[in-house]
């Protein structure tokens, strides 16, 4: 299994495939996971020297694969980051070249929507015979943009179709595939694009997403399948933040609630560990399958670390 918990490029992800999958005839075709955490610094993981973070799966899964170490994200904002991930473009030739904002029309909107004409490693690996879904966050193309996932390669998504909605980890709603799907959490005046504060939290999506992750897994356990699970964690609720001086948005604090660290740093800490068990989670369900030696699992990082939601990357060094 090849696994790698640093910041790598789309074309690694091709090379990886090149070097990996044959026909998708073929016996040996791979069942592919590709995970994507949200602002996650390299340091961030025990793995690449972390001492206060605990991520147990994730330094499992660099011992026993394989580490990257000479890698670099495609951009060090999100959403042209994904295009070069989605596509395999260098960020000058690629559709989406930064974060052009939310719920904006004319040219701006346009500058943060995949065309028809881009090719996506969804639409190759589909044509190739896999079943193809993301789970998670897009930020590449709004309703009826023609840059949404499900025209863009993808025959099933869950998730965040906003990446300023993304930010709320307590929305109002999620989408899937085309349609609003809506949750018992309270958000007022959340608006088509949900970057409120919650005043009721009861679905913490990134639960939802290691939920429904192991359920389409186990739905096309026969293969072969391509899951882009393209998390949100640890970024910051910026919005929260403003509000309520908390960015770092979790459930509870883990090993870390009794730390006398800030709650930031704290919440920090929570998000990635919380993360780190639902990969585990997966790791369990392939072994489960027996699709442990079936897969190749992937694990990255969309950009370095930050300092949004007053998180202190110096704190972690």
């Amino acid at each position: 299994m090849c696994r790698s918990p640093n910041p790598i490029t789309a074309l690694l992800f091709f090379c990886a495939l090149a070097l990996f999958c044959r026909s998708a005839s073929g016996r040996d075709t791979p069942n592919v996971i590709f995970i994507l955490a949200d602002d996650l610094g390299y340091g961030e993981v025990g793995c690449y020297g972390q001492k206060l973070i605990q991520t147990p799966n994730l330094d499992r899964m660099a011992a026993e694969g394989m580490r990257f170490t000479q890698c670099y994200a495609g951009s060090p904002v999100c959403a042209p980051s994904r295009c070069v991930l989605m596509t395999g473009r260098h960020v000058g030739h690629a559709t989406v070249r930064g974060n052009a904002g939310k719920g904006v029309e004319g040219a701006k909107s346009l500058a943060q929507t995949l065309r028809a004409s881009d090719l996506t490693i969804a639409s190759s690996l589909k044509k190739s015979g896999y079943a193809t879904g993301l789970i998670g966050k897009w930020g590449l193309g709004e309703s009826d943009s023609g840059g949404e996932p499900t025209r863009q390669g993808f025959d099933y998504f869950f998730g965040y179709l906003n990446q300023v909605h993304a930010h709320n980890y307590y929305p109002a709603f999620l989408m899937r595939n085309e349609a609003p799907v809506p949750l018992k959490n309270e958000v007022p005046g959340e608006g088509p694009f949900g970057d409120g504060v919650a005043t009721k939290k009861l679905e913490y999506s990134s639960d939802l997403f290691a939920d429904e992750a192991l359920k389409w897994i186990r739905g096309k356990k026969d293969g072969p399948f391509f899951l882009y699970l393209a998390l949100t964690a640890p970024h910051a609720n910026n919005e929260a933040n403003r509000a309520l001086k908390n960015g770092q948005e979790v459930p509870d604090l883990g090993p870390y609630a009794d730390k006398d660290w800030t709650a930031q740093n704290k919440g920090q800490a929570a998000m990635i560990t919380r993360m780190d068990a639902d990969i585990g989670r997966i790791f369990a369900l392939l072994k489960s399958l027996d699709l442990e030696r079936k897969t190749l699992v992937i694990f990255s990082s969309d950009n370095g670390a930050h300092k949004e939601g007053g998180n202190d990357p110096a704190f972690f060094a």
